[in-house]
């Protein structure tokens, strides 16, 4: 008897895992491509190389849910970046640097605590780049604030009602020497029904150095507001644009091998507005993508900028497509901004990207 009770508790601890484990999904993504960079200036344009995450993030990642009754549900996500071309974990090395929150969900939608992605950059990814900011065509190229998550972040997103959405984010900024330093918050707002989806989103991040002690820091704040739109014209055939403004130090892309605080300030542009128009076509397993962006530089500096982009994915099934992208910047007056992808920032005004993703 004895014995029969030591197995049965052995096993009750393994059946409550295998029951709670039924709620939790394994999946991931896993992207390699050759990447050829052009018109370096300063002459130092790699070799073609090999890059992680091309046109999307390779990811291992753990999602799931449980149902609390009432129609409520704890979800929660755990997912970490992968540079699959040496192993390492991308994201400066985090575990979970992709994203990590868990939450609550409901009918109205879900409220979620951790590390996510902003809500300006998921209306310029979900709905104005052709690219899905991935490969050269990115738009976050020229567009944005050169960072897509918020760390300690508390986040909402509602439910559609009607076509309309909305969500808000707000990131404590702790840091040692002012909270109110480092935080930042947005909000959006948009509309989804039938071929037509229109989406607005502002996004505020205050100072990204961390002063310490008496040592006053830099204003490195930036305010970035975007609206967009796509639209599909036939079953083929869909279309994008998109408007954005940007003010402050911060608020435009900058080389992250720069980090804020630098001597030579980190960001090319103080204010600007952006514009962009692009196009996807479909062909059977085929898609093609064209964008046009132009930043307009509204400093003295005038350091304008134009890019065109062309690229095509090919699904070879549901989980694996091979891709193929390129991208040219063309500045004014020296503007700094270079071709990157999904997971490096690019040292070249133009780049050709070949390669291969799997889901799973």
């Amino acid at each position: 008897m004895n014995t029969k009770l030591i197995a049965l508790a052995c096993l009750l601890p393994m059946a409550a895992l295998a029951q709670d484990s039924s709620s939790i999904r394994v999946y991931g993504v896993v992207d390699a491509g050759a990447v050829s960079e052009h018109d370096c200036p300063n002459g130092d344009c790699p070799s073609t190389k090999i890059s992680p995450g091309v046109s999307t993030g390779s990811v291992l990642g753990f999602t799931g849910q449980e149902n609390l009754g009432n129609d409520t549900r704890a979800i929660f996500t755990l997912e970490a970046g992968v540079r699959n071309d040496t192993g390492q974990s991308d994201q400066n090395g985090r575990l979970f640097g992709s994203q990590a929150y868990v939450g609550l969900a409901n009918r109205w939608g879900a409220l979620t605590v951790g590390r996510q992605y902003d809500v300006g950059y998921e209306t310029l990814v979900e709905v104005a780049d052709p690219f899905r900011t991935g490969t050269a065509g990115t738009a976050t190229n020229l567009i944005g604030n050169g960072t897509k998550r918020s760390d300690n972040s508390i986040k909402y997103r509602s439910s559609k009602f009607r076509g309309f959405s909305a969500g808000a984010i707000y990131s404590f900024g702790e840091s040692a020497f002012s909270t109110s330093r480092n935080r930042a918050y947005g909000a959006t707002i948009g509309y989804e029904g039938g071929l037509f989806t229109l989406r607005a989103a502002h996004q505020r991040k205050n100072n990204f150095l961390q002063g310490a002690g008496a040592t006053t820091p830099v204003d490195l704040s930036s305010r970035n507001s975007i609206i967009a739109a796509n639209m599909h014209v036939s079953k083929a055939a869909t279309l994008y644009t998109a408007y954005a403004v940007n003010k402050g130090v911060g608020s435009s892309p900058w080389d992250q091998d720069n980090p804020y605080g630098a001597l030579v300030l980190a960001s090319p542009s103080t204010r600007s507005n952006d514009a962009l128009a692009g196009v996807s076509y479909s062909a059977g397993a085929a898609t093609f993508m064209v964008s046009y962006i132009r930043k307009d530089d509204r400093t003295l500096a005038n350091q304008d900028a134009n890019q065109v982009a062309v690229g095509m994915t090919y699904a070879m099934s549901k989980r694996t497509a091979f891709y193929a992208a390129y991208a040219k910047i063309r500045d004014e007056n020296n503007a700094p901004y270079r071709v990157g992808n999904f997971s490096e920032q690019g040292k070249g005004r133009s780049a050709f990207n070949l390669g291969l993703r799997h889901a799973f």
